[in-house]
């Protein structure tokens, strides 16, 4: 019995898309370890902002450092 967790940012994903996630993970599953779709368990956890980070930087922050990166 499978249990998959995706943390991702709260940032209005949208029900649609949390599905899709929901899907993708189970069939990787399936397809990866053929494991049956009815004992795979996906939770979608929404991480505040302000509580994730990357790179060594608040998510926002590295976002920025990234946005002044990109050539114009």
């Amino acid at each position: 019995m499978p249990i998959v967790t995706i943390q991702i940012t709260r940032e209005g994903t949208t029900p649609e898309q949390k599905a899709s996630l929901i899907k993708g993970a189970t069939d990787l599953l399936a397809n990866v370890l053929d494991k049956p779709p009815g004992l795979t368990f996906v939770i979608i956890q929404e991480v505040e902002m302000a509580d994730w980070g990357v790179n060594g930087l608040p998510a926002a922050e590295h976002r920025r450092h990234a946005a002044d990166e990109l050539p114009d």
